[in-house]
């Protein structure tokens, strides 16, 4: 089984608008883990063999704008792991994962902390609310997670952020 990201994937961090993110390439092979109940796969993925695209320039827009050329944040997942109802299509991904933030190759962040669940259904929070789309027959599906972005300890970036503070991710893709 296969999870492949695909364009269209929106983050939103606090009140700041959505950065509209083409994540086209990024995924990676999951191991199932083996489940007494037949409808409910368990899947695991590799961090090592997990790819995701970094937000730059030429995948991410803010404000119908793409990013300014230089600012790069990279992804570093930790965890991806989870179910998948084959009779209803609902998946329930647990993901962790660091998102590091840098300016060209001399301005570097500490890693903003990501855990979520990435689900089908709806998810409400006091500043976000999304609502997924369960997996259809053609493998395409939408997961929905917001999280809590503790501080880094850098006080430029958890001042300019309001860290902590709420995240909402949107991720688009195809599961086969």
């Amino acid at each position: 089984m296969q999870l492949k990201s695909l364009e269209g994937c929106r983050l939103k961090i606090g009140k700041y608008p959505p950065f509209t993110y083409d994540a086209y390439g990024g995924g990676g092979k999951a191991t199932l883990i083996p489940n007494p109940k037949k409808n409910l796969l368990h899947i695991s993925f590799s961090p090592n063999r997990f790819f995701i695209p970094p937000l730059t320039s030429k995948t991410t827009r803010f404000l119908y704008l793409p990013l300014p050329p230089g600012l790069k944040i990279e992804m570093s997942m930790d965890q991806l792991e989870g179910t998948i109802n084959k009779s209803s299509g609902e998946v329930l991904l647990k993901f962790e994962s660091k998102f590091l933030f840098s300016i060209g190759s001399m301005l570097k962040f500490p890693g903003l902390i990501v855990k979520t669940l990435l689900r089908t259904g709806k998810v409400k929070s006091k500043l976000h609310q999304a609502e997924g789309l369960v997996l259809q027959n053609n493998g395409k599906t939408k997961l929905v997670g917001i999280s809590i972005i503790p501080k880094t300890g850098n006080q430029i970036l958890d001042t300019f952020l309001g860290l902590p503070n709420e995240a909402l991710a949107e991720l688009q893709c195809e599961i086969k």
